[in-house]
């Protein structure tokens, strides 16, 4: 029996959560209605009307799910920082879609990536890349996302001991709950709903995870919040470091070799992420966008990271059983009754964001990159009917798969970055090799896609390489990217297009960049930079204080990035200026 007490915070828990859910319905639905999308683009695409704030929640919420609060804040615990390499990283990558893929991308029209592969090289390769896409997706992405918010949420809230339900039958209600939620949006709304539902619960997720270490270095410093950041900062500070060892899950290296071309992928490649990107208004909400996302990257380790190591010395007297308890612990340790409500709601839609947005790019790949292709007479009204029914036959795929989960060992995180090596490395090597290199035909495209999945189950999973010889599969992935480069360089000499590639321009809307994007890029790469500085012995991670060393670092990465952005700014100065002497002349 519940106590009493119990149940009014389950109630006030419940109704403001059901509060904060109806309201990002409510408001997705306004913007929806009031956008008025008609036809395929309009249902697909958002009619190509995003701006960047949409387009940077949009991505910053199919990125995030609960699986990294839990898994990252597990690593941070047992650990140190090293995994936040994950993560920010990854502005890098979004400087490289900024500044070089998006541009051709909206000049070539797409919808799908797969669609630029078919032009580039042939259907075949269209179709095998959207097939990986869409079993990774429907098999792997959704429903490990499902189960671990499913956990999650149980764990936090203590969903089966207040229900007094089977472990089962808990995890499987609360999968089917947010799954069904999700798919709502995905089925109904199109990608406009997603955007919009996606960036409100990003503004949530933003606020509820910096209350987290807030709380967490109140906790730790006995009320006291700077005697908290004194305690991290000088007991264990190693736990700090972000340059991981040959024993942390991410040593360093790693960051240089595989890391750069699965987050080069994930972020520049990846249908679900760049989805958003081909529904911008223009190049420049585009770029807008997506580097307000690399931004926000960087604030992984404060809202990712921390919570883990401050649940280190929190419960360092009474340690905890597994690593993966940390983010979960604390926040039911630390939240007070009146905020779960609001945070169960931002977790709830995390998981949701997550799935209703993989679900939407999973129906465009069906709908634009097979049916289509077997149909190209089909009406827009016969297209959205397919990815309606595409929409609601993935979302019960990966509703039914989720629960299985559960009977399947520890350490799911790390299952699901080994998985993503099947297919992320292949394509992002095509890919790039069909941008810069125009004479290299289809063949050895299919060759290296085929020969990868191969290479790789036999590396990893069959002589298993990484663990009998202590090659890390992140330093594997990136020689298998170097390998099958060149293997296409060699093939591409016997098989050659007959004229070289050249790119079709279908562009909708303005091309026009940025005029900030080049500013913003030697901006991200200098933050970047100096996040490392920080979290490195150093910086923080070591007794006694930062060194000399640090200071001398970081003053040389900022005198560089400010000569840069005083030369960027001189080159659009003297832009405008010429465009202005342009159309002076023109009247």
């Amino acid at each position: 029996m519940v106590r009493r007490d119990n149940k009014e915070t389950i109630i006030i828990t419940l109704l403001s959560f059901i509060l904060f859910t109806a309201l990002v319905a409510y408001v997705s639905y306004l913007f929806t209605r009031r956008a008025k999308d008609v036809g395929a683009r309009g249902y697909f695409m958002a009619s190509g009307g995003l701006n960047g704030w949409f387009i940077a929640g949009s991505m910053m919420l199919t990125n995030l799910s609960v699986e990294q609060l839990v898994g990252l804040n597990g690593d941070a615990y047992a650990h140190n920082l090293s995994a936040m390499a994950w993560e920010c990283t990854a502005a890098i990558s979004t400087v490289a879609l900024a500044m070089f893929f998006l541009p051709r991308y909206l000049r070539g029209g797409f919808s799908t990536l797969p669609q630029f592969l078919e032009e580039r090289f042939d259907a075949t390769t269209r179709r095998v890349v959207s097939a990986f896409f869409v079993i990774s997706y429907m098999l792997v992405v959704n429903p490990s996302g499902l189960y671990l918010g499913a956990i999650t949420f149980n764990q936090v809230f203590g969903v089966q001991q207040a229900f007094g339900a089977s472990y089962p039958v808990t995890i499987t209600g609360l999968v089917w709950i947010s799954g069904f939620i999700g798919a709502l949006y995905a089925v109904f709304g199109g990608l406009r709903a997603v955007a919009v539902s996606d960036t409100i619960n990003g503004v949530g997720l933003l606020i509820a995870g910096l209350m987290v270490p807030a709380l967490g270095l109140l906790a730790l410093g006995h009320g006291d919040f700077f005697a908290g950041v004194h305690v991290i900062a000088t007991e264990a500070p190693e736990k700090l470091s972000a340059i991981g060892g040959a024993h942390d899950s991410v040593p360093f290296g790693t960051v240089f070799t595989g890391m750069i071309f699965a987050n080069l992928f994930y972020w520049c490649t990846n249908q679900a992420i760049i989805q958003r990107t081909f529904a911008a208004k223009n190049l420049a909400e585009g770029q807008k966008g997506v580097l307000l996302s690399g931004l926000l990257k960087l604030m992984v380790p404060i809202v990712m990271l921390m919570p883990g190591v401050i649940a280190y010395h929190l419960y360092a007297g009474n340690p905890l059983a597994r690593p993966d308890l940390a983010y979960p612990q604390l926040v039911a340790d630390l939240l007070p009754w009146w905020a779960k409500g609001f945070f169960v709601a931002v977790l709830f839609g995390t998981v949701m964001s997550h799935f209703n947005a993989v679900i939407n790019s999973t129906a465009t790949l069906i709908a634009f990159d097979f049916y289509r292709v077997w149909k190209p007479e089909a009406s827009d009204e016969k297209m959205i009917r397919v990815g309606k029914m595409a929409s609601i036959a993935v979302a019960v795929i990966s509703l039914l798969i989720a629960p299985l989960l559960m009977f399947a060992p520890d350490g799911i995180y790390t299952v699901m970055r080994r998985f993503s090596g099947f297919f992320n490395i292949p394509i992002i090597a095509v890919v790039l090799m069909g941008f810069f290199n125009a004479r290299i035909d289809a063949l050895p495209a299919k060759i290296v896609l085929l020969l990868h999945v191969i290479a790789y189950t036999l590396l990893i999973f069959v002589f298993k390489v990484d663990s009998t010889y202590g090659i890390h599969f992140i330093h594997i992935m990136g020689m298998l990217f170097v390998t099958e480069v060149l293997l296409m360089l060699v093939l591409g000499q016997f098989f050659r297009r007959a004229q070289p590639y050249q790119a079709h321009i279908r562009q909708h809307g303005d091309l026009t960049p940025w005029r900030y994007a080049s500013r913003m890029s030697v901006l991200l790469v200098a933050l970047l930079v100096s996040v490392y500085l920080t979290f490195s012995p150093l910086g923080v991670a070591r007794s006694g204080g930062v060194t000399q060393q640090y200071y001398l670092w970081m003053s040389l990465t900022w005198a560089v990035a400010v000569l840069l952005l005083v030369v960027l700014r001189r080159r659009v100065h003297a832009a405008d200026a010429g465009r202005a002497r342009a159309a002076a002349a023109a009247r």
